[in-house]
């Protein structure tokens, strides 16, 4: 195994870590031996049976209800600060999330690299990061590949999500939580209870809404505007002492107007040898905003509020609508069947969602274009699984799984009158639109096994494989139409020609000489793969656990959704190869809980979307990615009142052989060339989302108290850490952005059925861009070098109320 110098300084400065953390267990219970009670046990489903978590194999990170309901986690952009090497970013087109700084881009093509599975049904949609919460139980977060036992694509890693289940015992929950700061309203309502001796019944409900962060000047008022609704009824029936019933019908509204967004650099037109280019009468440089406020001087038009001010404030410019309209509905049958010792379980799911967007892409107070989306999936999927019972010399796991689904993309840029295009280019744009359609088919089945061989009273070895086989379907098409009335264009008319000399859009209208069938592409792919899994366990004593793993995993490839140009279509499928050691330990009087995982994963075309510099995205695979680093992570009761958490992960990842990447805008080509057009070398470069260093530490504080109906007080302080780490599409080199620490609080009297508390969220008030790319256009049609960046929430305050009885 052969390292460069970078990746052999880290292994060599992370091994002794891996040493500190197997020695921290006892250090830590010599300074506490003589606490009486101790840890809570985890238990997790992350093999498909409940276990203890500290008994699992992999690297884990657990959340329960308690602790979301406590942080104010919403959804996974919240999470994100509390798992290390667990990232979500929201794009002007998409959502994304990486797990250990592995993720998918801007591309409906895309399966998630990090599968969402809810109940045990897959949620690989990109759009569905963005659903919120809904009374869990628990998250669990798998890192590394998952591709045994949760399967399809997820490759980075899963999180395993539950929800929580019908009880026969009365259950009724109320919450109210509000943050004046942001106008942040939420109301939750859960009732549980039994319905007959052998049936129960629980209805959840979330109302949410929200007035934003970013005020849009253009618009006078703020944003992101937020309105979401979930229900939530599942019915548990127990025919008989062998059988479980679950059926669970949920459907969820999450709305937004207006975005997160500013511009935050306006660099100028540069002449031949890269000097800023000034406008010799004015004196002013020929940046973005120059060309807007005076460009169209001789129109008689003019834009003050098109750009005001590039530093990070919270506020925007905004001339059109923006908006975004999801629609989740979902229904699972689960059946749990005792065979004897054995446990067939049945899991049947329909998930089915639509939504539709419109953002003002050019991010500016001006009317220049904006890009509508309506996208339409529906999904089916079933699984057939045996658990045999746990055994002191074999047991084991195994099933058939089936899923097919349905995609239908439609978007346009849309040009409408009086746009500035018309001015600045030609008249004939007005109320035109390059639409696009894209569709992607699939089905797949799957076969797959784990066994696990207890070869001595201390020594297991898990070994196990999934064979998976999928058909896919593609289609996309790129026309020039009238905006309002939907018709064709003449072909070589004049817009369909400005779409594709001017923005790069290859549409059906204007017959590229060297491609003379226009924008009307098919395909069609199938794909086998067999990805097995080895893990050998060491039980050194009661209390610690050491662990080492091979795993592979598999993505299947599919068909460019995003690209403007017919060169870049079919994209191929993405293998990993992943090693990993590990130890896990309780200290003798369960007061201590430290475990710890090295691991290095190679992946091989990894699938990779890159902005194009005008108006799309274009696909590639990055022949060679290497990821590796240390996490560590535990639990310390330091005494009966108080608790610490921590955990922290060292990341290494590098593009081991990457010649083929978009460049940033002004960046000198020096990679391969595809289409002929010359592209970028990223060999040896970290991708997007990779802080060198994540962490997280928190303290839980509880102490009984006598004041009037409350009986305890509960403080928590937390603190989130990250690195230094690009978060530019491009990764462009001015949007490393620096590190920097996020710190949380929360304050809370209880009694046996009321919980009041007060919390504060990012109370360091620290500014971080979660996502950056170039305007539309800046680049490649107006010289300029402008970016625009999404901003993640500033600091706030809130209040919460919960009644359980």
């Amino acid at each position: 195994m052969s390292y460069s110098y970078k990746r052999g300084r880290a292994v060599k400065c992370l091994l002794p870590l891996t040493l500190v953390a197997s020695a921290l267990s006892s250090a830590l219970y010599a300074a506490d031996a003589d606490q009486e009670e101790g840890l809570n046990v985890v238990t997790v489903t992350a093999q498909k049976r409940q276990e203890n978590a500290q008994d699992t194999p992999l690297s884990i990170n657990v959340l329960s209800a308690e602790q979301l309901n406590e942080g104010s986690i919403e959804k996974i952009d919240d999470l994100q600060y509390r798992v290390p090497n667990l990232q979500m970013s929201e794009t002007g087109i998409s959502t994304q999330m990486y797990v250990r700084g592995i993720g998918t881009g801007n591309n409906q093509g895309f399966e998630q690299s990090v599968g969402q599975y809810i109940d045990g049904i897959y949620y690989g949609r990109q759009q569905l990061i963005r659903m919120p919460f809904l009374d869990l139980e628990r998250i669990e977060v798998l890192k590394g590949p998952q591709s045994i036992l949760f399967g399809k694509n997820s490759i980075a890693g899963a999180l395993n999500m539950e929800s929580a289940k019908p009880s026969h015992d009365l259950d009724v929950k109320f919450g109210l939580q509000y943050q004046p700061d942001f106008g942040a309203q939420e109301t939750t309502f859960v009732l549980s209870g039994p319905m007959s001796d052998k049936l129960a019944g629980r209805i959840a409900v979330r109302d949410y809404s929200e007035d934003g962060f970013v005020t849009n000047t253009t618009k006078n008022r703020d944003g992101v505007i937020r309105d979401d609704m979930a229900v939530r009824a599942s019915f548990l029936w127990t025919p008989n002492d062998n059988v479980d019933v679950l059926l669970k019908i949920e459907s969820a509204d999450f709305d937004g107007d207006g975005r997160q967004i500013e511009i935050i650099r306006d660099d100028p037109q540069v002449d031949a040898s890269g000097n800023p280019i000034i406008h010799p009468a004015l004196g002013l440089p020929v940046n973005f905003d120059f060309i807007l406020t005076y460009g169209l001087q001789a129109a008689g038009l003019s834009f003050p509020d098109a750009i005001d001010g590039t530093a990070i404030d919270y506020v925007r410019q905004a001339d059109d609508a923006e908006y975004s309209f999801n629609e989740l509905d979902n229904v699972t049958l689960r059946v749990d069947w005792d065979l004897g010792d054995y446990t067939f379980t049945s899991i049947t799911g329909n998930v089915s969602y639509e939504f539709e967007e419109q953002c003002d892409c050019d991010y500016i107070g001006a009317n220049v274009f904006n890009a509508w989306i309506n996208e339409k999936y529906d999904q089916f999927s079933q699984e057939f699984r045996i658990v045999s019972p746990v055994s002191d010399k074999f047991d084991w796991v195994g099933g058939l799984f089936y899923q097919t689904s349905e995609l239908e993309l439609n978007d346009a840029v849309k040009i409408p009158d009086g746009s500035i295009l018309g001015y600045l280019v030609n008249p004939a744009l007005w109320d035109t639109q390059a639409g696009r359609y894209y569709s992607s088919d699939s089905d797949l089945w799957a076969a797959f096994f784990q066994g696990r061989w207890h070869l001595t009273n201390k020594l297991v070895l898990n070994i196990g494989g999934r064979y998976t086989s999928e058909e896919k379907t593609g289609e996309r098409v790129l026309t020039a139409t009238d905006m309002n009335t939907g018709a064709l264009l003449p072909t070589n008319s004049t817009a369909p020609a400005i779409f594709y000399m001017g923005f790069g859009i290859e549409n059906e209208q204007f017959i590229n000489p060297a491609v003379t069938t226009g924008h009307n592409l098919t395909g069609s792919r199938k794909e086998s793969s067999f990805t097995p899994s080895i893990n050998l366990q060491f039980k050194a004593d009661a209390n610690t656990m050491y662990y080492g793993s091979i795993t592979t995993g598999f993505k299947s490839g599919g068909f460019d959704a995003r690209a403007n140009s017919v060169g870049s279509w079919e994209f191929e499928e993405e293998e990993a190869t992943a090693v990993e050691f590990g130890i896990k330990n309780m200290s003798d009087d369960r007061t201590v809980e430290t475990n710890a995982s090295l691991y290095r994963t190679v992946y091989d075309n990894l699938q990779v979307s890159q902005f194009d510099g005008v108006l799309g995205f274009t696909v590639g695979n990055a022949k060679e990615t290497v990821v590796q680093g240390i996490e560590i992570d535990g639990r310390w009761l330091i005494n009966d009142n108080l608790t610490m958490n921590y955990a922290v992960a060292f990341l290494d990842h590098e593009y081991t052989d990457f010649s083929n990447g978009n460049c940033y805008n002004r960046q000198v080509p020096d990679g391969d060339t595809v289409n002929g057009v010359q592209l970028c070398d990223y060999t040896g470069k970290s991708g997007q989302y990779t802080p060198e260093m994540t962490a997280n530490v928190s303290f839980d504080y509880v102490k009984p108290i006598s004041m009037g109906m409350f009986e305890y007080m509960r403080a928590s302080l937390g603190f989130f850490h990250s690195g230094k780490q690009n978060v530019d599409v491009n990764l462009t080199p001015m949007y490393e952005i620096d590190a920097y620490t996020k710190v949380h609080a929360r304050v809370a009297f209880e009694s046996e059925n009321w919980t009041v508390a007060l919390f504060g969220k990012n109370l360091t008030d620290e500014a971080v861009l979660t996502y950056v790319g170039n305007v539309p256009l800046s680049g490649g049609t107006f010289g300029t070098n402008t970016f625009y960046g999404f901003v993640d929430r500033p600091r706030s305050y809130g209040v919460q109320i919960d009644y359980n009885f």
